[in-house]
């Protein structure tokens, strides 16, 4: 498909966009610069960079032909009910480069949705969403990943209230677009996004890669799902820093991560750096807060047991951690692992913790302590530090209605179920750090179904 060249671009709709047509015509179709005030095909394609601020209307279904970058401090706006697909031949990624702003507020009834343009959708179809801010990280990625373009894969800064935008009641299908052997672009990519920025009612289905990936930053979310994607469902990096409530994370024990090199699929992966050699205890270090989760594993119901599956919430390469009020169920390896001498400092100190949780494992302890740890840490240590644990040897237990159906899970407790009950909010859990503090329950829900309207599973 042909591109319009930049320079057409100064003082108009700084984006491609081509009139509807058959495959059978792309090569020859002929690009169409239009105004902001005038109307545009039914049907537009994307690509390239956008230099100016934009809206996507609901009326129309947008195409991502490659690559789309936000940039030149420009505001994406995308209406409620907007559906934006891409092909397989060359997924879409839409990335907000730094200084940028995307404006996504969809609703309950009218979700923003990202997804895949073929008629039988895998996962890979689309690229991502991509946003990047000035907010601090520790400078353990020098660009974004998959972003190979110099001139836009830039992030971070010294702005902890950095405001990238509006992220809200969003779907995001079928992402995973392979950049490198063995690297995908994530569901949700967040790079150096600041606390003014809003996040909250996002799903991510069927991805290639991780669903959530924050690399570093400092704002807060509500209302996560990761449903049935490949790697990490909220992987955390770089001295993100951030506050999370009411999370949902679910695998299909038929798909799961399958590059080289021992790594495994995870409800929560969370490094500080990426390896020692970049120094385990450079500042910022990760170090994120989740209350209300329920995380649920495969729960050694695939067959043949696929190999990649890890573990409910893991933590290594330096990273700290405060988890509360959540429930891990099905966990392949264990339940709660800690990996590097570091991690498992900032434990015993009581900089990180993990406390008043409902966890069950396949394995047969809950617990597992990387072959990198020196200081001594047991499973027993962890246990007894884990104040207010219950440990369940059957999943069942938890009285969550059909946590197990993978097309279609409920994850309501039961009337009776102990989870209704029992939530405690101490130390960091406060209103001033964004969270709710009423909530009786543990895990991601109570008595009411937050993800009516708006959110999918049957993918």
């Amino acid at each position: 498909m042909k591109k319009i060249s930049s320079l057409l671009l100064v003082g108009l709709l700084s984006v491609s966009l081509f009139s509807s047509c058959s495959d059978d015509n792309a090569d020859t179709e002929t690009p169409v610069v239009i105004p902001p005030t005038t109307p545009v095909p039914t049907s537009t394609t994307l690509t390239g960079a956008i230099t100016t601020s934009v809206t996507l209307t609901k009326d129309k279904t947008w195409t991502l032909d490659g690559f789309v970058y936000v940039t030149n401090n420009a505001t994406i706006t995308i209406q409620p009910g907007t559906k934006i697909v891409s092909r397989r031949a060359n997924a879409g990624v839409l990335v907000i480069t730094r200084g940028s702003k995307i404006d996504a507020k969809g609703t309950a009834t009218e979700p923003i949705v990202f997804t895949s343009a073929e008629a039988s959708p895998v996962a890979g179809d689309l690229g991502g969403v991509v946003v990047g801010g000035n907010a601090p990280g520790n400078g353990n990625h020098a660009q974004m990943e998959g972003v190979t373009d110099a001139n836009y894969n830039k992030f971070g800064g010294t702005v902890a209230n950095d405001n990238s935008g509006f992220l809200q009641y969003i779907r995001i299908e079928y992402a995973g677009k392979t950049a490198n052997p063995n690297d995908e672009v994530n569901g949700l990519s967040m790079y150096g996004v600041g606390s003014g920025t809003t996040v909250d009612h996002i799903e991510v289905i069927r991805g290639l890669d991780d669903a959530f990936e924050f690399f570093g930053g400092t704002f807060n979310a509500k209302y996560l799902i990761a449903y049935n994607c490949a790697d990490d469902d909220f992987d955390f990096d770089d001295g993100y820093r951030g506050n999370l409530q009411y999370l949902i994370s679910i695998k299909d024990p038929a798909f799961t991560d399958t590059k080289s090199g021992g790594d495994f699929s995870n409800n929560l992966e969370w490094d500080n750096v990426s390896a020692s050699s970049k120094g385990y205890t450079t500042t910022p270090i990760t170090h994120a807060r989740i209350s209300n989760l329920t995380a649920i594993g495969p729960n050694n119901t695939a067959s043949p047991v696929l190999a990649n599956y890890g573990f409910g919430a893991r933590f290594r390469r330096g990273a700290e951690f405060e988890i509360t009020n959540s429930v891990f169920l099905g966990s392949q390896q264990a339940s709660f692992s800690i990996e590097s001498t570091e991690t498992a400092a900032a434990y015993v100190a009581g900089t990180s913790v993990f406390k008043n949780n409902v966890i069950q494992s396949v394995a047969a302890s809950p617990f597992n302590i990387g072959t990198d740890v020196t200081n001594g840490l047991t499973a027993a240590q962890m246990q007894t530090l884990a104040t207010g644990l219950s440990i369940l040897t059957n999943p069942a237990d938890a009285n969550i209605t059909d946590a197990f159906n993978v097309s279609s899970p409920n994850l309501m407790p039961k009337t009776g179920s102990s989870l209704l009950t029992g939530a405690s909010f101490t130390g960091n859990f406060t209103t001033a750090n964004g969270f709710e503090v009423t909530p009786t329950f543990k895990g991601a829900m109570g008595t009411t179904n937050w993800t009516t309207g708006w959110a999918v599973f049957n993918k």
